[in-house]
Order: C-alpha cells, then structure tokens, then sequence
C-alpha cells in the first residue's frame, strides 16, 4: 500500500493477519531497503508474537533519493506515515522501529508516535572515526519519555555501539558489522524476549 504525506508517498508493506495485538513499523537504513536481513529477522518475530509488521520504504528512497535529506522532513513524513497506519489499526500498542539512519528517526520521533517501544538496528552511535560526534542524546530521547528501547548492534560496527546506559537493552551481536545480516536467528530471539515485556 501507499500512504501520501507532504514529503511524497511511502510504500508500505504489510506482515501478519486479522486480529494483530499490536503494531510494529519498521524502516530502512539512508540507502537501503526493506529487505535487508536485519528487518526481516524482526519482522518474522514480531508476526510470530501476534503482532502486524508494516516495513516501510520512505519517501525519498521511494523517489529514488539515496539520501534521507532534512532530518525534520524525514520525521514530519513518518509521522504521518504511522499516524495513517494507526488508524487502520486502533487501539493497539505500537512499536517503531528502523535499522541505521531508520533507528535514528524511530527515537527521534517515538514520543510524539504515542510509541510503547522501539528497537533500533545497528544504531549509527557516531560517524566512523569520529567518536567525538555522539548521537547518543538522539538514542536517549525515548527513554526520557518513559519508552524503553531495544538495540541490536554488530560487535564490529565502525558507528560505534552504544553503551548499556543508552537504552533499555543493548544487544551487541559477536562478530558482526553494521550490515547485521549474519545473525537472524539471534535478533529474532532478542526481540522474542524483550518485545512481550513492553507492549
């Protein structure tokens, strides 16, 4: 399906079946797309738990676009993008959710969602190189509204990984880099294990 907001129509692609007990939105790193390994070992937890899976392709990608852009246009977008699918399924709990630039942009965003959770995927904690440009402050957003946050990051990850402090669970996957395309099995577990104590 497609959803129009002033930014552009975002594609969105639906998981799971009548009845969902909650929401989960998801999206993709600044260049990448909705297939990517990371999202799918989410989705298929998440479906498994009851849940209905939207992955969404943004606006700009959708345009072509390889980059996100304004960083407040990219999140006016997504929020109508959720607010729409909320719609069609009222008075559930929501959970948001991205990998990389995608992780970004569910924590900046999740308060003003009405958001129970999110789950960040490889979440870019600094530009490689340059630990001395934190985006922890970004990462902390939802915690400070009470929304706990899940992260699965690779354990070789050039953006860096974020500390235990940073959200309500980090999970740092041994071996992997910031693709996180090699360990489905262990973030569907972790989602198996964090999602049921949040919604």
């Amino acid at each position: 399906m497609e959803i129009e907001t002033a930014s552009g129509a975002g594609d969105v692609q639906l998981d799971g079946g009548a009845g969902a007990r909650f929401l989960v939105v998801l999206t993709h790193g600044a260049g990448g797309g909705v297939q990517a390994a990371d999202l799918l070992a989410v989705r298929d937890a998440c479906v498994e738990l009851g849940g209905l899976v939207a992955r969404v392709t943004q606006p700009y990608r959708v345009r072509g676009g390889r980059a996100p852009g304004n960083a407040v246009r990219q999140d006016e977008a997504w929020t109508e993008i959720v607010a729409a699918l909320r719609a069609e399924v009222p008075d559930v709990p929501l959970v948001q959710g991205g990998r990389s630039n995608g992780a970004r942009v569910a924590c900046r965003t999740a308060a003003a969602a009405g958001a129970a959770g999110v789950i960040a995927l490889a979440y870019p904690l600094h530009p490689p190189g340059k630990p001395g440009n934190s985006r922890a402050g970004e990462l902390r957003e939802p915690q400070a509204a009470g929304i706990p946050v899940l992260v699965l990051n690779g354990e070789r990850d050039p953006f860096g990984i974020p500390d235990a402090a940073d959200a309500d669970r980090v999970v740092v996957i041994p071996g992997e880099t910031h693709a996180l395309k090699g360990h489905r099995a262990a973030i569907r577990a972790a989602v198996t294990e964090w999602l049921p104590k949040v919604i």
